[in-house]
């Protein structure tokens, strides 16, 4: 069985386990006894963290709603859909009136993007996370 190290995506607490992995699936997590923050130690949500990898509920591909039904579209659809609504609704009614909710299923740095990019491109400071402390 393979381990990989990694650091828990749930908060910023920083807690490190391995995933465990048997034949290219990640089948389990093992705390790391050795981190200063977890000493072997997990909470709830971080000895479930691997089971979204392989869901069969998981999307692969984006989707784009084109008149009420959802359907399966190219990176770039996707992406340019979602940033002219964006625009359309800050041109429209302000950047107040935008929201930017973030995952824990992303590494901070990507958060961090994220929260940028609502701030920065959009102009708006509602923005929140689902791992909060």
């Amino acid at each position: 069985m393979a381990r990989t190290p990694t650091i828990c995506p749930f908060c910023g607490c920083g807690c490190e386990f391995y995933l465990a992995s048997h034949g290219g699936r990640v089948v389990g997590i093992e705390p790391s006894p050795s981190n200063p923050v977890n000493k072997g130690m997990l909470c709830a949500k971080g000895w479930n963290a691997y089971e979204f990898i392989h869901s069969p509920d998981r999307l692969t591909k984006p989707l784009v709603r084109k008149h009420g039904t959802l359907v399966e579209s190219s990176w770039d659809e996707a992406l340019k859909t979602v940033a002219g609504r964006l625009t359309e609704i800050k041109s429209q009614y302000g950047p107040r009136a935008l929201a930017f909710l973030s995952s824990a299923k992303v590494t901070n740095e990507e958060n961090y993007l994220f929260m940028k990019m609502a701030r920065a491109a959009f102009g708006t400071n509602n923005v929140d996370h689902c791992a909060r402390l």
